[in-house]
C-alpha cells in the first residue's frame, strides 16, 4: 500500500520515545488558537496562534504555521511566519522562515529561505505575556 506521506511510517516508529505519539494536521485543515503538542507534530495544513511543542514540529511542503511557536526542533519545508524559540531549526529546500528566531542551531539547505532576525540562547523566551499581547500574522505568499 503506497501512501502520500511515505515518511509518516518512519516518524510513527520514532513515537516510541513519547507516549503522546504523532499529531498530524492534514492539508486543507485550518486550526486557530492556543495549541499544545506533547509528542511530535506534522503540519500539512494551516496552524495559527500560540503553539507549544515538547518535541519536534515539522511543517511539510504546503503547510503553514503563523504565530508564536516554541518547540525542541522545527523542520520547515513549507512556511513559518512569526516568533520562534527552539533548540534546532532546519529549513529544507523550498521552506521559508519569516520572523524572529531564537535557536542554538540552524541549518538552511539549498532552496531554503530565512527572512528575519536570529538570536542565540540569550534571547528572551516565548512566554505567556508574549502570547497574550500579540496576534498572529497573516501569511503572505508571493505569486511567481
Amino acid at each position: 500500500m503506497q501512501t502520500r506521506y511515505p515518511y509518516l511510517s518512519i516518524m510513527l516508529g520514532k513515537s516510541k520515545k513519547s507516549a503522546a505519539g504523532l499529531t498530524f494536521i492534514s492539508p486543507g485543515t485550518r486550526l486557530c488558537g492556543d495549541t499544545h503538542f506533547e509528542g511530535e507534530a506534522l503540519v500539512g495544513g494551516e496552524l495559527q496562534g500560540n503553539i507549544h511543542g515538547q518535541s519536534k514540529v515539522t511543517i511539510e511542503q504546503g503547510g503553514v504555521i503563523d504565530g508564536i511557536l516554541s518547540c525542541r526542533e522545527l523542520k520547515v519545508s513549507g512556511l513559518f511566519k512569526g516568533k520562534l524559540k527552539c533548540d534546532k531549526l532546519i529549513v529544507a529546500g523550498g521552506g521559508t522562515v519569516d520572523g524572529e528566531v531564537s535557536c542554538n542551531s540552524m541549518e538552511i539547505f539549498e532552496g531554503g529561505q530565512f527572512i528575519g532576525v536570529r538570536t542565540r540562547d540569550s534571547a528572551p523566551s516565548v512566554d505567556e505575556s508574549d502570547a497574550v499581547n500579540s496576534s498572529p500574522l497573516t501569511p503572505h505568499l508571493a505569486a511567481d
